[in-house]
């Protein structure tokens, strides 16, 4: 059986062990998550806010977006200026702080408008670099905070178009509105699809040389018709040309072309000549005295016409008066009857004209 010693010294070890590989892990997994180096040298410096801007302690410290350090302590610096009301304690990198000018300017950035803030340097161009314990210029944490806020508003704005797709899809996947009819309509899609078997067969009479348009399509007699048309009209086109025929001389032959000024610019004098009032036709559309005779003739016709209408005088009675009428109508007659028989027997009226000399 072990003594007392010998199992209080195997504890002892197991202890040690245990102990040891615990530094160890914790040792690597600092290695592993973590981005400063373990025995590194820092040096403090600080930085104020007029809001922290939600800045969490150990939010990385950046030089022109390369990191440096981190963040050790945000804290209430219990200054009464409005713009050093919030103190922001930073853990840099010994070796980079020479390359960090005086004039440099810090502020909290963010990747994105949800994403961790942290504090980002921009490097400035004085010689001097910034001492242990120093202070670096910050900017104001109102841009991050109408950043933020704009991002609010772009969500809304994103959830109103989200919400509004959503209704769209409800309402097409309940039939309602064109597209929703055309997605679930089984009367719409028979429809369609009719229309689409009937193009088929017209597609179909067509590729068969069908119809008017499948023997244009695939009829070579209607193509070489059409093809002698267009060689008349071409060859008639080139005699055109050429100064052929009625329509090329007047295209093509000058003496034409003048003649066709000259008549042009006679028909322009006349209608300056009627304009102005000269000739029988410039006076009759121009004088007064013409225009009243006109009238005063008409006027005259008028009450003839009137008269007659009225029965009066021989022209009135003939339209008006029926007794007139048949006696005019009766030796209408008669006459016709005299010629009808002076063309049936003539002799007789020459013997009645001998008879009298």
């Amino acid at each position: 059986m072990p003594s007392a010693k010998r199992v209080t010294w195997a504890q002892l070890r197991v202890g040690i062990m245990a102990i040891a590989a615990m530094a160890i892990l914790g040792v690597l997994i600092f290695l592993l998550t973590g981005q400063k180096p373990i025995f590194t040298r820092s040096a403090i410096i600080y930085t104020y806010l007029s809001d922290s801007a939600a800045l969490q302690t150990g939010a990385p410290v950046r030089l022109n977006g390369v990191y440096i350090g981190s963040v050790e302590r945000v804290e209430l610096s219990g200054l009464k200026d409005p713009r050093r009301v919030v103190r922001v304690v930073m853990a840099v990198e010994w070796d980079v702080l020479r390359q960090i000018p005086v004039d440099s300017i810090a502020g909290i950035s963010a990747e994105s408008v949800l994403a961790t803030k942290y504090i980002n340097i921009r490097k400035g161009q004085s010689a001097t670099a910034i001492s242990p314990g120093g202070e670096l210029r910050a900017l104001d944490t109102r841009e991050i905070e109408d950043l933020v806020q704009k991002g609010y508003s772009l969500f809304d704005s994103l959830q109103a178009l989200v919400n509004r797709a959503d209704r769209i899809v409800s309402q097409v996947e309940s039939g309602k509105g064109s597209m929703g009819k055309f997605l679930v309509d089984e009367e719409f899609y028979n429809r369609l699809v009719a229309v689409a078997a009937e193009a088929q067969k017209v597609t179909s009479a067509i590729s068969s040389g069908k119809g008017t348009v499948g023997r244009l399509l695939y009829d070579e007699t209607l193509y070489n018709r059409v093809l002698a048309s267009l060689e008349r009209v071409d060859s008639v086109m080139q005699e055109v040309q050429q100064g052929q025929g009625t329509a090329g001389k007047f295209l093509r032959d000058p003496a034409l072309y003048d003649e066709t000024r000259a008549t042009i610019a006679e028909l322009r004098r006349l209608v300056n000549d009627l304009n102005a009032g000269k000739g029988t036709a410039g006076k009759f559309l121009k004088d007064e005295a013409a225009y009243r005779q006109i009238q005063d003739l008409l006027a005259k016709i008028d009450g003839v016409i009137e008269r007659a209408r009225s029965g009066q005088g021989t022209l009135g009675q003939l339209l008006v008066n029926p007794q007139l009428y048949e006696s005019m109508n009766g030796a209408t007659a008669e006459l016709r009857a005299l010629v009808k028989d002076i063309h049936a027997n003539p002799k007789k009226f020459l013997r009645i004209k001998l008879g009298l000399f």
